[in-house]
């Protein structure tokens, strides 16, 4: 074969645009308008329960599951403390990634001031040191699961989507 031939050959082929590749497994594209109420709320209560699984004062926590032992840990309190720590570190990489520092500490204050209008109106009684604790483990959740939905929240309320939701194609 002459190079003459393979030029022609070369030119021949039509020109297609690139194809999107196939999504991996049988994953539905999220919705347009954001995760909803429900994801919402779901996302909210796995933050919590992280916290309260984590620590609480209630007496049944892995904190307190570890506490009799340590630092002598059996297996299974090995996986659930490292299974644990990914979690924690999926939740709060995600929070500082959706409201960064300063949209972490206006919500504390917001929930700061909402606690303290809580208890100037009576509201709530801050009787003892259990109540100040699960104050903070429910404030603290709440921001964890507002910060797994915020980029949604944001998108859905402004029409502007994160860079790092954004297909190159």
């Amino acid at each position: 074969m002459c190079r003459d031939d393979l030029k022609l050959r070369l030119r021949a082929r039509p020109v297609t645009p690139l194809a999107r590749p196939p999504r991996a497994g049988n994953h539905a594209p999220m919705a347009k308008d954001g995760i909803g109420p429900g994801g919402i709320a779901w996302r909210v209560a796995a933050a919590l329960a992280l916290v309260l699984c984590t620590f609480n004062p209630g007496g049944r926590s892995f904190v307190h599951w570890i506490a009799h032992d340590f630092p002598h840990l059996n297996a299974i309190q090995g996986v659930a403390g490292i299974a644990l720590l990914i979690c924690w570190v999926v939740y709060v990489t995600a929070t500082l990634r959706s409201l960064g520092a300063l949209g972490v500490l206006l919500l504390l204050a917001l929930f700061a001031a909402l606690v303290w209008l809580a208890v100037d109106r009576g509201w709530l009684a801050l009787d003892g040191s259990h109540v100040l604790a699960w104050i903070a483990l429910v404030v603290t959740g709440l921001i964890l699961g507002i910060g797994m939905c915020w980029s949604s929240l944001r998108r859905a309320l402004s029409g502007q989507a994160d860079v790092d939701e954004v297909d190159s194609h």
